[in-house]
C-alpha cells in the first residue's frame, strides 16, 4: 500500500510531505483548491508523461517520490526480482522533472525507463476516474480481473502448458522445413564430419603436437647444448664435479680434525651426490635426443592442416574435437529429416488438439464467471444510482484466432449507461464519473481476488448526491476493509465514511499561491463536514449533523 509521498516544486505545491495508512482516506477541499494535484503527483510516480508545466514557477526541477509497503506475497516482489531491482518488503517510485520538460524516473534508487516505472506503477495502484492508470479500460486487464475471480488458475496453467508444448514442436518443425538447401546441408554435414573424424582427434593429442613440433625443431640445439653441459658439469677436467669431489675429499681431512665441519662435509657431499644424478638424468635425455627431419615435417604438416581446419570452423586447433561432435549431432538430426518431419507434424496436430480442448475448457469457465461478475457487478453499480446502467462481460471464443498462452477468447467489459443505448467499450460510452462508479462496484464485486492492493477513486460522487452518495461511500468503506481507498470527494456522505481524512486547501502568499495539506484529527473532521454541509456559514446544527454523520459512519 502508498505509506508515503513526497511532493516539492510540482504544480503549486512548494514542498509537501504525506503518511497514509491502510483502509479508506478521503480527501476534501474547497473547489479549486488542488485535490487532483495529489493525484496528478502520483500518476507521474506511475510513470504517466510529464511536461515543463508541472514544475512549480521559479524553480528549477519537480520530484515527486512515492513509497510502498509490500505485503509478503505480492505479484511486486518477483516483478522487482526479475528486473534486479528487489529490496525488502519496501518499494520507492521517484520522478523528477527537469524545468525544460526532460524527467527521470527510479526504482528503489535505481534509474529506469519510463516504461518500467508505468509497467510497475500499473501493479501497484490503480486510479478510477478520468486517468491513465485506470488499468479497467485495458481488454488485457479485464481478461485476469475475470479470471482471478473465476479462480481459473489451473485451467490458465494448463493452457499455457499445452501453448508451450505446441510452439516449441512448431519452432523444431518450422526450422527442418525452413531449410531449403536441404540436401546441400547435408552433403556439406556428411563431408566436414568425415573430414574431422578422419583426423582421430583429441584434445589433449593436438595440444601434444604443438609441445613436439618445438622440441624436434629444437633438437640439434637441444643435444648440443646438453653435451656442453654435461662437460662443465661432470666430464671436464675443471668441471664441477671435479671442483666438489676435491672439496669433499679436504673436508673429510679437516672434519677428522674439527668436528664443526662435519655440517659442511654433509651439505658439499649432498650437493654432489644432487651433481651426479643431475648429469645421469641430463647424459639420459641427450642419448634419446634424436634429429628427425621425417617426424618433424608430418608434425608440422598435421599442425598446418589442423589450423586450416580450425580457421574453416572458425575455432581453435584445440576446440576441433567439440567441433565435430556438434557437426555430428545436426548431421543426425538431419539424416532422420523426413522421418522426423512427419513424426513432427503428427505430434504438432496431437499437441494443437490438446491446446484447444484445455482452451475450450477454460472458455466455458469463463463464461460461466462472467455471468456471475456482470450479475454481481450490475447490483452494486444500480445501488450506486446508475439504475439503468448494465455491465457485460463479454467472452467471444474464436477458434480460428492466434493461440496464446492466455487461450482463444477475446474478453471484453462493455456498458451501457442507460437503458435502450447499446452496449459499448467502457472507454468509450461512460464518463469520467460514472467509470468511476462503474470502477467501484467492479472492485467490490471482486474484492477477494483483486491483486492490486491501493484503489484511487476520482469523481466517484459527481452527478449524485443524498442516500446514493451515502452509498457511494459505505461502498468504499467495506472495500477500505481489505483494501487501500483513496477517494477524492466533495460530498459529506462520502467524507464521513473515511477511516481518515485529509483536507486539501489553497493559501496565497507574497504574490504566490500554495497548496497545503493536512490530515485531520476527529474535531477537525466534524469541522470540515460542516463546512461540506452547509457552505460559508456553518451553523451548530450544521456541526451537529456532521458530527452525527461522523459517528453513524463509525458504528457501521
Amino acid at each position: 500500500m502508498l505509506s508515503h509521498i513526497h511532493i516539492r516544486d510540482f504544480a503549486i505545491v512548494d514542498a509537501l510531505d504525506l503518511d497514509f495508512e491502510g483502509q479508506m482516506s478521503a480527501l476534501t477541499g474547497e473547489t479549486g483548491a488542488g485535490k487532483s494535484i495529489l493525484l496528478d503527483a502520483l500518476g507521474l510516480c506511475l510513470g504517466d508523461k510529464a511536461d515543463s508545466d508541472t514544475v512549480r514557477v521559479g524553480a528549477e526541477r519537480a520530484e515527486i517520490t512515492a513509497t510502498f509497503e509490500l505485503a509478503e506475497d505480492s505479484p511486486v516482489h518477483a516483478w522487482l526480482t526479475e528486473h534486479d531491482l528487489d529490496s525488502d518488503d519496501t518499494c520507492m517510485l521517484r520522478r523528477v522533472i527537469q524545468a525544460n520538460g526532460r524527467s527521470k524516473g527510479y526504482i528503489n534508487g535505481t534509474p529506469v525507463p519510463l516504461n518500467l516505472l508505468r509497467e510497475l506503477g500499473e501493479q501497484l495502484v490503480d486510479i478510477h476516474g478520468q486517468h491513465a492508470h485506470q488499468s479497467l479500460m485495458r481488454r488485457d486487464i479485464q481478461r485476469q480481473t475475470l479470471d482471478d475471480f473465476g479462480g481459473h488458475r489451473d485451467k490458465l496453467d494448463a493452457v499455457a502448458e499445452a501453448y508451450e508444448r505446441y510452439s516449441a514442436i512448431k519452432r523444431e518443425l518450422d526450422a527442418l522445413e525452413g531449410l531449403d538447401d536441404y540436401q546441400d546441408r547435408l552433403d556439406l554435414l556428411r563431408f566436414q564430419v568425415g573430414e574431422l573424424d578422419a583426423l582421430e582427434l583429441d584434445r589433449d593429442a593436438i595440444l601434444d603436437l604443438d609441445a613436439e613440433q618445438r622440441r624436434l625443431a629444437a633438437a640439434g640445439d637441444l643435444i648440443q647444448s646438453s653435451q656442453g653441459l654435461l662437460g662443465m658439469l661432470y666430464e671436464d677436467e675443471t668441471s664441477a664435479q671435479s671442483v666438489l669431489s676435491h672439496a669433499v675429499a679436504e673436508l673429510q681431512r679437516l672434519a677428522r680434525l674439527d668436528s664443526g665441519l662435519e655440517e659442511a662435509l654433509e651439505l658439499v657431499n649432498g650437493a654432489m651426490i644432487q651433481l651426479e644424478e643431475g648429469c645421469d638424468s641430463l647424459r639420459r635425455y641427450s642419448e634419446a635426443l634424436d634429429i628427425d627431419p621425417e617426424r618433424l615435417a608430418w608434425v608440422e604438416q598435421r599442425i598446418g592442416l589442423l589450423t586450416d581446419l580450425a580457421r574453416k570452423h572458425r575455432v581453435r586447433p584445440e576446440e576441433l574435437p567439440e567441433r565435430l561432435e556438434t557437426l555430428r549431432t545436426e548431421l543426425e538430426q538431419l539424416e532422420g529429416g523426413e522421418e522426423r518431419v512427419e513424426r513432427l507434424h503428427k505430434q504438432l496436430a496431437d499437441a494443437d488438439t490438446a491446446y484447444r480442448r484445455a482452451a475450450e475448457a477454460l472458455s466455458e469457465a469463463r463464461k460461466e464467471a462472467a455471468a456471475s461478475l456482470a450479475e454481481r457487478a450490475n447490483a452494486f453499480i444500480h445501488e450506486l444510482g446508475m439504475p439503468g446502467a448494465e455491465l457485460r462481460v463479454r467472452v467471444d471464443h474464436d477458434p480460428n484466432r492466434k493461440a496464446s498462452r492466455h487461450g482463444l477468447d477475446h474478453v471484453e467489459f462493455e456498458v451501457r449507461t442507460n437503458p435502450g443505448m447499446s452496449m459499448g467499450p467502457l472507454s468509450k460510452v461512460a464518463s469520467g464519473g460514472e467509470l468511476s462508479r462503474i470502477g467501484l462496484a467492479v472492485q467490490v464485486a471482486t474484492v477477494n481476488t483483486s491483486r492490486i492492493e491501493t484503489l484511487v477513486f476520482d469523481e466517484a460522487d459527481v452527478g449524485i448526491g443524498g442516500a446514493v452518495a451515502e452509498v457511494v461511500g459505505r461502498q468504499l468503506r467495506a472495500l477500505g476493509a481489505v483494501r487501500q481507498v483513496l477517494c477524492v470527494t466533495h460530498l459529506p456522505q462520502v467524507a464521513a465514511q473515511a477511516h481518515h481524512q485529509f483536507r486539501v486547501s489553497k493559501r496565497s502568499e507574497g504574490g504566490s499561491t500554495r497548496t497545503l495539506v493536512e490530515p485531520l484529527p476527529q474535531q477537525s473532521r466534524v469541522d470540515e463536514l460542516a463546512r461540506m454541509l452547509g457552505g460559508v456559514e456553518i451553523t451548530t446544527s450544521t456541526r451537529n449533523h456532521a458530527q452525527e454523520m461522523l459517528e453513524r459512519a463509525q458504528q457501521d
